[in-house]
């Protein structure tokens, strides 16, 4: 088996924004010596990421799960989403889990992970009391326990989705003892306190292009140890500098990597060989 040179743990190669390229992209990023895992948001995309994965003996993983803005319809703003052209503002579709379907998918061997699921607390807010209902914090909470079962029942680790909901993310997690599970927060953008309660739990933080043109987590990649960070694209969305305002892909994963050595002060090459390490110790690669 190759090492990779880079895995970027958290991809969309599987959504529309590549439907006319998505394989092409893959090539690029397996000869440029990157592997990443390919995220599911709902069924149609989880399924699709499996059939991606499937369909590359090496470097290609899927992560199957029913994210958190998919259980109402909201409106994601193009200018939030920051991918250029490629990705326009859509409302989300709706979907209810079906616990037996997601487990048919994530016992795929080259499934690696539950998710992105989680909290989202930052869409689907009431515009006039600037609040979540109550009712949909709720379903989004029964939906993330099931998912959070569902990972304990095939073996598999988190990749967890979190937006302003950190609290009632950790307080579930306490109560189903994911520190049994594992996994990754996914596009971590807390502070260190909240950071220091994931380590705590046996996760693991992962971090994005983001750091590229803003210094607001700084103090967190400083501080959370080397062995516990990761790092992803979130491609389609926030490419990093250079190539802000653009369609992301994993090869860019690369500029998160670099970013992170200068930030710990750490010599490039040993950043890298851990965060590959790290990587495959997480998603039993």
């Amino acid at each position: 088996m190759s090492n990779p040179r880079f895995i970027d743990i958290h991809s969309h190669i599987n959504f529309n924004a590549y439907k006319n390229d998505g394989n092409e992209v893959i090539k690029r990023t397996l000869d440029g010596g990157v592997w990443t895992i390919l995220v599911g948001s709902q069924i149609d995309t989880s399924q699709r990421a499996v059939e991606y994965a499937v369909k590359y003996e090496e470097g290609i993983y899927a992560s199957v799960g029913l994210h958190p803005i998919h259980l109402s319809e909201t409106y994601v703003d193009k200018n939030e989403i920051d991918a250029g052209d490629a990705v326009p503002g859509f409302t989300s579709r709706v979907e209810e889990f079906d616990y037996n379907a997601y487990k048919k998918i994530a016992m795929n061997p080259k499934t690696v992970a539950i998710g992105e699921c989680g909290l989202d607390y930052f869409r689907g807010k009431n515009q006039e009391s600037n609040s979540m209902d109550e009712d949909l914090k709720q379903k989004q909470k029964e939906v993330f326990r099931a998912q959070v079962g569902l990972a304990r029942d095939v073996g598999k680790p988190l990749m967890i989705h979190c937006r302003d909901a950190y609290e009632d993310l950790i307080a579930i997690l306490k109560e189903e003892r994911g520190e049994e599970i594992g996994g990754d927060v996914h596009f971590f953008a807390g502070s260190w306190n909240v950071a220091r309660q994931f380590l705590d739990l046996n996760f693991h933080l992962s971090f994005t292009g983001v750091l590229t043109f803003t210094h607001d987590y700084d103090e967190v990649v400083k501080k959370t140890p080397l062995e516990r960070i990761m790092v992803e694209t979130d491609a389609p969305y926030v490419s990093p500098v250079p190539y802000r305002g653009k369609r992301n892909e994993p090869l860019y994963v690369e500029h998160t990597a670099r970013r992170i050595a200068e930030i710990k002060e750490l010599p490039e090459e040993d950043v890298f060989i851990q965060l590959v390490r790290n990587t495959r110790t997480v998603f039993g690669m």
